[in-house]
């Protein structure tokens, strides 16, 4: 454990950001695995379900927890599991 008063304060802040992204994170995760399952099971949903979890991916993205090459990457890989779907044909 460290002495200095700053650094303790760091390491408080530190833990505090980390559980702050991982919540983001995990809520991210989650919005995005109902977006595949609605993908899978029902086409009226999928939409819908698929737009919400752009909305987070962005969200997730605009505070920094993830870089915003990656949201684009997730965005754009949910986008074409929707649209294959959409067509009937297979997810790649």
């Amino acid at each position: 454990m460290a002495n200095i008063k700053s650094s303790i304060k760091d390491i408080k802040k530190s833990r505090e950001r980390r559980l702050r992204n991982q919540a983001a994170k995990s809520r991210m995760k989650t919005f995005i695995k109902k977006a595949l399952v609605a993908i899978q099971t029902d086409a009226n949903n999928a939409i819908a379900a698929v737009n919400e979890a752009l909305k987070i991916i962005d969200k997730t993205a605009a505070k920094g927890v993830i870089h915003k090459n990656a949201a684009a990457r997730r965005k754009s890989r949910l986008m074409k599991k929707l649209n294959a779907a959409l067509r009937g044909g297979s997810t790649a």
